[in-house]
């Protein structure tokens, strides 16, 4: 009987000593270990700041995005169903920031931080650094891109993430 214990001891000396080695190794890549006197770890650019593959951190970073990605789809086609033609271009649409509130905040109250990600990947245009409720209510936001090829965008991003999280399994 004390042999079936003393197997079962060094079970769990090795484990023991399997997740040292594994929490030492992953402590030589953290820059924030001190210590150790380790030699810096070497990142490419794609790595750096980003959690490692198949991390909940990772999985929840993909979940997060297209959950704004639908967000950012819902809120230009709210404003290429509501807002009007440009005069000189028909093909760009445009609202006013005070209609565009009225009509958004019904659905979402992220309202004013999808704009700015939205004017980021450049599916929008629109004066000022931020858009204030009442303040900027009559600032006109111009849809630049046709709502297909907007879609198209967006999935063209969900498959190019697939084929980066394919290539690393």
């Amino acid at each position: 009987m004390s042999s079936v214990m003393f197997d079962s001891l060094g079970d769990k000396v090795a484990m023991f000593n399997q997740q040292a080695t594994q929490h030492q190794s992953t402590q030589a890549k953290n820059p924030f270990t001190s210590g150790l006197n380790l030699p810096r770890p070497k990142f490419s650019k794609e790595e750096y700041g980003r959690p490692a593959a198949g991390s909940l951190s990772d999985i929840r970073g993909r979940k997060a995005f297209a959950h704004i990605s639908k967000e950012i789809i819902e809120l230009c086609e709210i404003i290429n169903q509501n807002g009007t033609p440009c005069k000189d271009e028909p093909g760009i649409k445009g609202i006013t920031f005070g209609d565009l509130f009225n009509i958004y905040t019904y659905v979402n109250d992220k309202c004013v931080g999808l704009l700015l990600r939205a004017r980021k990947q450049k599916l929008l245009e629109f004066e000022g650094e931020c858009l204030f409720q009442r303040r900027d209510d009559d600032v006109p936001i111009f849809l630049t891109k046709p709502m297909a090829e907007i879609r198209q965008i967006f999935k063209q991003k969900e498959l190019e993430q697939q084929r980066i999280d394919a290539e690393k399994l």
